[in-house]
């Protein structure tokens, strides 16, 4: 069991190693991550045995399907980790890039510079791939990371932080930019929460519960990311064949992730042609649909109600929901979406128009699967998190996304 104080004294060293740093040269930090990238595809051995051990107890405790299938690692899950150092390590450096600059009409030069913001904490479920991501993404733009991984995910994470620190140190960095957070009690969550001063800002991933909890009892400022309502809306603009595609993808592709569709909608001009097709699709991949009065009308369906409508179901479920037009569609995604990805399949470039326009999620996407929602896809090698909020990050976080900026004024004896 861990006190506040072991979690002020990580905190300090994190603080002490993100000087280090925040000066440490493109070609260092690359090195460091392609170091941890091979240590990790070197120790896979180890850490498969760490994670047998999380998923048995797992499973010992009666764990969801899903939530187990977060927690599995496996030799391939293991080298996307790896490939994700790797893709991180390609990509420009965000700090000390120039978002703007001018001089100004009495001669100062001014410019607004990227730079890291120092100590990043991490609060997820589950996943122990987030912990390689994020540590790959916080040394890559400057940061130290604390790491609060859930308890089921223990072995794991202890098991693929051991690996990342040795490499980190291997490179000539301080091995204290990445920790994980002394215990596995909620009070050692709590100490991290209220760690002002030490920790720059706070990123939880994972369930409702969680984000709420930190959103509500931090003092740390924190990037809210969200839970992911995800819409599907078949417009009757629609080419058949790419919803049926779309409509699959996202929704079973892999179900235990927040950018997997929850949520169908289909225009009511073409449910008589296309919900036989999709209902039959569904139904034979194993997802049970939860549908209205229309789909109601087809054997197996489960009655709808708006707790169905409004949940993020992370298995093979569904709501459905035939809509009059566009409005409806778009008016229901406001009343249930929690803003995080809504797509729209349709031939029709007006309505895509105004869907794009209309819906307010940070990914809007247009005849193409909800589960391209991802740092990874987006190019961003991987991402800390999918952030629903509308403050400087929206949507897949990474590189530039765990910066802030500063300014730098350069006179010659100026006053004012």
């Amino acid at each position: 069991m861990s006190t506040e104080q072991d979690v002020v004294d990580a905190a300090r060293r994190a603080r002490t190693a993100s000087h280090a740093l925040a000066l440490a040269t493109r070609a260092t930090k690359d090195a460091a991550l392609r170091a941890m990238a091979d240590a990790l595809v070197e120790a896979a051995p180890q850490v498969l045995a760490a994670n047998a051990d999380d998923v048995r107890r797992a499973e010992e405790a009666g764990t969801g399907a899903h939530m187990i299938d977060r927690l599995r690692l496996d030799e391939a899950r293991i080298e996307g980790m790896a490939q994700g150092l790797r893709d991180v390590a390609g990509l420009p450096d965000p700090v000390g890039d120039v978002v703007r600059g001018s001089t100004l009409a009495n001669g100062l030069e001014m410019r607004q510079v990227r730079v890291p913001f120092g100590v990043i904490g991490m609060i997820y479920e589950a996943r122990p791939n987030v912990t390689a991501d994020a540590a790959g993404i916080c040394l890559k733009s400057g940061n130290a990371v604390l790491l609060r991984g859930s308890s089921s995910a223990k072995s794991s994470n202890t098991a693929i932080v051991e690996v990342l620190r040795a490499a980190v140190s291997s490179a000539g960095l301080p091995a204290d930019g990445v920790q994980l957070v002394p215990g596995d009690s909620h009070d050692s969550v709590k100490h991290l929460m209220r760690a002002r001063g030490l920790v720059d800002v706070l990123i939880p991933r994972g369930g409702a519960g969680l984000i709420r909890s930190v959103v509500e009892e931090s003092t740390v400022p924190v990037i809210e990311t969200g839970t992911g309502n995800c819409h599907v809306y078949v417009d009757a603009g629609a080419d058949f064949e790419k919803a049926l595609a779309i409509v699959m993808n996202s929704k079973t592709h892999r179900t235990s992730v927040c950018n997997s569709a929850e949520s169908l909608l289909v225009h009511s001009a073409i449910a008589d042609e296309f919900l036989p097709t999709v209902i039959e699709a569904l139904q034979e991949a194993g997802v049970e649909i939860h549908g209205d009065e229309r789909f109601g009308e087809y054997d197996g369906i489960t009655p709808v109600d708006d707790d169905a409508y409004a949940a993020e179901f992370l298995s093979m479920e569904i709501s459905a929901k035939v809509v009059a037009d566009i409005d409806e569609a778009i008016a229901h995604i406001r009343e249930f979406s929690t803003q995080h990805t809504d797509a729209i399949v349709t031939e029709d470039q007006s309505a895509a128009r105004r869907f794009v326009a209309e819906v307010d999620s940070a990914a809007v996407l247009v005849n193409a699967s909800t589960r391209f929602t991802d740092g990874g896809e987006f190019g961003f090698g991987a991402e800390i998190g999918i952030s629903t909020q509308k403050l400087h990050a929206r949507g897949p976080m990474g590189l530039q996304e765990m910066t802030s900026t500063k300014y730098v004024v350069t006179g010659d004896g100026h006053i004012r």
